[in-house]
């Protein structure tokens, strides 16, 4: 039998470019023999010859900085997007799909933001889209969901899905570090950004929740939708408070359905106190993992490198193969357009357990005021524990962990606490699951 013959176009040469080359080059003998495909980079897209820093990692004459090249190639069955953002990835994209171009995709942020628009161009040309690197990185969370999962109607899924915010997480708890600290040492070893802001403000965990919740919930999610909070506020003390009352903080995208296929949805990203039994407390570092709750297959975690280049590359390159040994190219069941009707309703008053950290006034009375408040609110108290007993300035921490509660009551609560002569501040909200 002779092997069928693949010709690929890479957009984009940095990290994650580089590494499909390499995957699919240094393995080009093993991916033959397992697979019967003869797969070969012909065209890598630059933006110029000058400053690509790569650029001695491949052949001269595979680069081009001209889009056509590869669009207008007929060999070129296969295009791997690498680049990034939103344009001109965006215009690429939907270039290649409506040339007949399958394209794969590790650009989450595109594919949250515009993948309506792809899909459509895929389905009239009859191209494929495939985005498993989107999500997980090296997580194979969306062959997952959609080929090993189909007989489940998922009801819950939390995830990990941000190496950089987990490894400063894990530094500070691990070291009793501060977040300043931790980003500095994490950006110098080249796992944050110089600019940190899409992964410590949960931006690039919202994108990925978008596709997830997407397929899980099998309706169109929009990152609009999705509560928003990263880890900046989160300090050492709150690490060391977690630790005692046997909880870790982990930066968490969670979507849940309540109420099946006519019920609602939730969906947030923020710090989360996890228990130490849980099994996304042990994912530490780089890592990430993603928890499922099926309604027949009952829990799930997919764990694994969520990013760095070869992980990443790996997806990409499977989706590749996946696709050329395809026979028809599979496209998403659920209504994937631009404000698209919702049988689904967002539920914003969700339903958690919180950790309120208070500095306070140590004096007489306050715990009564406080518990009064909870009350007040239809709040009612799991744990609570005092620290800072022999303070010099005549303050003391209260941090409480409620029974579960409902997100607006909640704060409600918390503001009304402000309010109180007793409470010097409100240090932080973090909330818990259990």
């Amino acid at each position: 039998m002779e092997n069928k013959k693949v010709r690929v176009g890479i957009l984009g040469f940095g990290t994650v470019g580089c590494g499909v080359y390499r995957v699919i080059t240094e393995g080009h003998d093993s991916i033959a023999h397992r697979e019967w495909l003869d797969l070969a980079v012909k065209r890598v897209l630059v933006r110029d010859f000058v400053n690509e820093p790569n650029i001695d990692k491949a052949p001269r004459e595979v680069f081009t900085t001209a889009i056509d090249e590869i669009v207008n190639d007929p060999e070129i069955s296969i295009v791997c997007e690498c680049m990034g953002g939103t344009e001109p990835a965006r215009s690429f994209i939907l270039a290649c799909l409506n040339a007949g171009k399958t394209v794969a995709t590790s650009n989450k942020e595109v594919v949250a933001k515009h993948w309506p628009e792809f899909e459509a161009a895929a389905k009239a040309s009859g191209a494929g889209f495939y985005i498993e690197a989107t999500a997980g990185g090296g997580v194979p969370i969306v062959r997952t969901l959609i080929d090993a999962m189909p007989s489940n109607n998922i009801e819950s899924l939390m995830g990990i899905v941000n190496g950089t915010t987990n490894y400063i997480l894990t530094k500070m708890e691990e070291e009793g570090l501060n977040f300043d600290d931790v980003l500095k040492e994490a950006q110098a070893l080249g796992y944050a950004e110089a600019n940190p802001a899409a992964d410590v403000e949960g931006w690039d965990c919202v994108y990925k929740l978008a596709i997830l919740g997407s397929m899980a919930f099998h309706a169109r999610v929009e990152i609009d939708a999705i509560h928003r909070e990263g880890i900046t506020k989160v300090s050492k003390e709150d690490m060391a408070i977690a630790r005692e009352m046997g909880y870790t903080i982990r930066l968490l995208a969670i979507g849940k359905k309540i109420g099946g296929s006519h019920g609602h949805i939730e969906l947030r990203v923020h710090p989360t106190m996890v228990p130490l039994s849980h099994p996304l407390a042990s994912v530490r570092g780089v890592f990430n993992a993603i928890f499922l709750h099926g309604d027949a297959v009952d829990d799930i975690m997919l764990y694994g490198r969520g990013a760095g280049q070869m992980p990443t590359a790996s997806a990409v390159v499977a989706d590749v193969i996946y696709a050329a040994k395809a026979h028809e190219h599979r496209y998403m069941t659920f209504d994937n357009t631009f404000g698209a009707p919702q049988t689904l309703t967002l539920q914003k008053d969700w339903i958690s357990g919180y950790c309120v950290r208070l500095l306070v006034k140590d004096s007489t009375g306050v715990l009564e005021q406080i518990a009064g408040v909870f009350a007040k609110n239809g709040l009612s108290i799991h744990t609570m524990m005092q620290r800072g007993e022999d303070s010099t300035d005549g303050c003391v921490t209260i941090v409480i962990i409620t029974h579960h509660a409902k997100e607006l009551a909640l704060q409600t609560a918390v503001e009304s606490m402000r309010d109180l002569d007793c409470v010097v501040s409100v240090e932080n909200v973090i909330r818990v699951e259990r």
